[in-house]
């Protein structure tokens, strides 16, 4: 199968999570990524714990498909190598600090002085510009400046950190990938390249619409734990049940909400959660409390009402209902031939090309295809 992106060639000189998460969604719906690399260790990722094979497994599932380049950016003569394939590339995603890549005279303005349709996608915490521009940061720090950790925060013997690396990937990854889409098609109507600066910060803010909006409109800000969807409603909760599991209640709707009353027999005087909703949550969370996830499960099996009992990330990868959908087909594979299931990107399965069991890149594998001046006929380790 031809992917959608098919010939889009992608230079890839990120890092981590955010530009090579970016990448192998390119990668999976038919682009072409070469991985830049430092030589002797390559990027940080690969020596992540724990390894599977010669790298990290987290290297192995964020690089299927793609192939490397070690090069010595800060060497002149090794850098000049990179030419021909700047020359013919589509894409470029970098990660650095701003400046860094100026530095080494692979800014926006140097690559596009050789290829002026290039699309230069720069992916950071901060952004280019602003005071906080240059400053480190990880993902606690861009969803705690974003005013999202604040939401949900936990209490202050057991503060909360989110189960999920909410910036890079949502605040950077996806804006990445599809900000990359819009500058390819704008290249088609106009035949232009396109600078992005995609800053993690900046894209948190669409997850807060609604306390932006409640604050905004009311003057009333939401705390932590406190509103309608981050647990301040008996409507929109996690409770605990007999045996250490949770029951994730959601029945926001009154439809939902009388199916769930009467599914736990809630007393009839409590149903109406308008009049005491302190007294309504105790109430839920003591019935819940008296029975196990099992028996929960079974009722919640037999009424629709927004209600599940939280499965552990092992149970996930077993259920039948993702199991059916194909979400684990793929594979990936490491130099001794292992396989494991590869990481599901949101590429629709009519873009996808890659569904079979693929490698992630051996440092340097392409080397010497760009020493003997084979940079035409460089093939994805698939």
């Amino acid at each position: 199968m031809t992917g959608p992106l098919a010939g889009i060639r992608v230079l890839d000189f990120s890092t981590l999570l955010p530009g090579p998460m970016a990448t192998l969604f390119l990668a999976e719906a038919g682009a072409e990524v070469i991985k830049i690399e430092r030589p002797g260790k390559g990027e940080e990722m690969r020596g992540y714990e724990p390894k599977w094979g010669d790298d990290s497994v987290n290297f192995a599932l964020l690089n299927r498909g793609k192939t490397s380049l070690a090069l010595d950016l800060k060497d002149t003569v090794e850098r000049d190598k990179l030419l021909p394939l700047i020359e013919k590339a589509d894409v470029i995603v970098e990660q650095f600090r701003p400046g860094v890549m100026a530095r080494l005279g692979l800014s926006y303005e140097d690559v596009k002085s050789i290829n002026p349709g290039i699309i230069y996608c720069s992916i950071t915490g901060y952004g280019q510009t602003g005071p906080r521009a240059a400053r480190a940061g990880h993902d606690l720090n861009y969803i705690g400046d974003t005013g999202l950790l604040a939401l949900s925060l936990g209490s202050a013997e057991t503060p909360v950190v989110p189960p999920a690396l909410i910036a890079d990937i949502a605040g950077g990854t996806y804006p990445a990938v599809f900000n990359i889409l819009l500058a390819l098609r704008k290249r088609d109507q106009t035949g232009e390249g396109t600078y992005l600066d995609i800053a993690m910060c900046d894209g948190l803010f669409p997850f807060v619409y609604w306390a932006l909006g409640d604050g905004l409109a009311t003057g009333k800000w939401p705390g932590s734990g406190d509103s309608l969807v981050s647990g301040g409603s008996c409507r929109y909760r996690l409770y605990p049940t007999s045996d250490g599991l949770f029951l994730a209640a959601a029945p926001l709707e009154e439809k939902f909400w009388e199916i769930f009353v009467e599914a736990i027999g809630l007393n009839p005087d409590l149903r109406d959660d308008t009049r005491d909703p302190e007294a309504t949550t105790r109430a839920v969370a003591r019935i819940i409390a008296e029975q196990s996830g099992d028996h929960w499960s079974e009722v919640f099996q037999a009424v629709d009402c927004c209600c599940s009992v939280v499965r552990s990330l092992q149970q996930a990868l077993q259920d039948p209902h993702f199991r059916e959908r194909g979400l684990f087909d793929a594979e990936v594979e490491n130099e001794a031939g292992d396989r494991i299931t590869a990481l599901p990107v949101p590429v629709a399965k009519g873009f996808r090309v890659n569904s079979g069991a693929l490698r992630s890149p051996s440092l340097g594998g392409s080397n010497g295809l760009v020493a003997n001046d084979n940079s035409d006929n460089l093939e994805k380790l698939r």
